[in-house]
């Protein structure tokens, strides 16, 4: 066994620690963590090097979740995941194993335990057998298939009611932030899922929903008369990206560079979930802060 083994496995690796974790920077250290134990390995000894590095990672992202869920419980307004931003034209650009990690998924398993997170990760997302995931953890597979379906009933099914065109999905991303930047509240409420929700990051650091905001009519008149009047620039430039494979917008100013990510959640022909990242400590680090 070599290197190699690891450069192979790695963007397994880092899709279940950022799975685990929320966080992309944090899911980074793990692997690197994991570099390590792998590097002091006697790998004569290893005789599955995915087995064992799918374990180590696990294992060590599941330490670093339990410090971290203390950090969210006093964080202040809604805590989001880490995006995963992509260009719609090159999505492979992020090298990571982790098509199905999407901000909805992510947000219903910020409710179960750190177990059940890593059990719900390792069968759905990742398709381990029950048997591997027993040997991760160290428990018995009956023990996975118990903890997997309780994980299952407290997430809930954060999936799409149908599937939704790519066309789809654009448009309405598009259309929605159009209609919020020009102040249009009728067109932005219609465009709503009636029960729809949104949330905004940010984190004590500027203007932003302390709570969730339900329905629809609620969420167009705070993105209007509340986050328009921060949110929004007045020489606005807004392209078009990948949030964890949703359409998102990346919003920024001639003037004042990158501001923020938003996300739309698309189902049933309309907006059933918008996202904020508005904390500027939480930017993903390629992006320039505002100046």
């Amino acid at each position: 066994m070599t290197d190699d083994a690891f450069a192979v496995c790695r963007p397994r690796l880092l899709g279940i620690a950022y799975g685990l974790l929320g966080e992309l920077t944090e899911a980074e250290d793990v692997v690197q963590d994991a570099w390590l134990r792998w590097d002091r390995a006697d790998r004569e000894a290893v005789r599955n090097a995915e087995a064992f590095l799918v374990t180590v990672t696990t294992r060590l992202a599941l330490d670093r979740l339990r410090s971290a869920r203390a950090r969210r419980e006093i964080y202040v307004g809604p805590w989001l995941p880490e995006p995963l931003v992509t260009d719609p034209e090159s999505p492979e650009t992020k090298v990571i194993e982790a098509e199905q990690l999407n901000l909805a998924l992510l947000g219903a398993l910020e409710r179960l335990n750190p177990v059940e997170r890593a059990v719900l990760v390792l069968r759905d997302v990742f398709d381990l057998e029950y048997a591997e995931i027993a040997d991760v953890l160290e428990k018995t597979p009956a023990n996975v298939r118990q903890i997997a379906k309780r994980a299952r009933d407290h997430a809930g099914d954060p999936g799409r009611s149908r599937p939704v065109s790519e066309e789809e999905r654009q448009r309405l991303a598009g259309a929605f932030l159009t209609a919020a930047v020009s102040g249009e509240i009728d067109q932005v409420r219609d465009l709503l899922a009636a029960d729809a929700i949104m949330y905004t990051d940010g984190g004590g650091v500027v203007t932003a929903a302390r709570k969730p905001i339900y329905g629809a009519e609620k969420i167009a008149r705070f993105m209007v008369r509340v986050q328009g009047k921060t949110a929004y620039p007045d020489d606005p430039l807004l392209t078009l990206v990948l949030v964890n494979g949703d359409p998102g917008v990346r919003i920024e100013s001639a003037s004042e560079g990158f501001l923020s990510i938003v996300a739309i959640e698309v189902a049933d022909g309309a907006i059933q979930a918008v996202r904020f990242f508005n904390n500027p400590e939480r930017f993903p680090v390629e992006f320039p802060r505002r100046r």
